[in-house]
């Protein structure tokens, strides 16, 4: 798996960040590979991570080359000023644009809490249909499959928010073992020969720390999530 740099200056650094890569490691998995270990054996003062990715995700990723300019992107965060666009392949087709502001359980550290903590957050999540596809491959209930590529924004940074939020409008997310549909995913395999989460933080905007500037940065395909939408979608470029 190959971490691409796809801009760095004095105060940030942006990673094309690649799926099955952990941002961090664990308590469940101390011993795996992750981005900060990578980062640690790439630069003399290495630098952090300011959000999340999910594992099993791609894409960019800001990291703070320093903790004033941390504190900075996280200002910029909590004041909504950080703009993360997504790339989703999902099940059946998105006809319109639409909003998604279904209220999600809580998590921390990855599992539901107990106590006060408990409860469930508002989302938001924002999305639109790129291009739609289908294959002669039956599934359960119709002889051929249809999926969409969408492009979403999650206004609110809720875990799994994107995952969570397009399974509930009955568009799961391809290659989604925790929240999607196994037997469109057995599709994606047999048929794309893929087994990867067809979700990739495809570009990131936001004012830069130092400056104000609008950085604007775009995160290629991985090559086995561009081999998918070429096999779904045969016009696509």
């Amino acid at each position: 798996m190959d971490m691409e740099i796809l801009y760095r200056d004095e105060w940030i650094t942006l990673i094309n960040k690649p799926s099955g890569l952990l941002v961090h490691r664990g308590e469940i998995s101390p011993d795996r590979d992750s981005l900060v270990d990578r980062l640690a054996i790439l630069f003399p003062a290495p630098p952090s991570p300011v959000h999340r990715l999910d594992r099993p995700a791609s894409g960019v990723l800001i990291c703070a080359n320093d903790g004033e300019t941390a504190r900075k992107l996280g200002e910029s965060f909590r004041g909504g000023d950080i703009h993360k666009t997504y790339h989703a392949l999902v099940r059946g087709w998105v006809i319109e644009s639409g909003e998604i502001g279904i209220p999600l359980q809580r998590y921390v550290r990855g599992k539901v809490p107990r106590g006060e903590e408990r409860g469930e957050q508002e989302a938001l999540t924002r999305y639109r249909p790129l291009e739609r596809g289908e294959i002669p491959v039956g599934n359960n209930r119709y002889p051929t499959s249809r999926y969409t590529l969408i492009e979403a924004e999650p206004v609110t940074g809720r875990y799994h928010q994107l995952r969570r939020h397009l399974a509930r409008i009955g568009h799961p997310i391809l290659g989604d073992t925790a929240h999607g549909d196994l037997r469109h995913n057995g599709i994606l395999r047999d048929f794309c020969g893929c087994e990867r989460l067809m979700l990739h933080s495809r570009q990131i905007r936001f004012p830069h720390p130092a400056g104000g500037e609008e950085i604007l940065v775009t995160a290629p395909y991985p090559p086995e999530f561009a081999a998918v939408l070429n096999r779904i979608f045969p016009s696509h470029s």
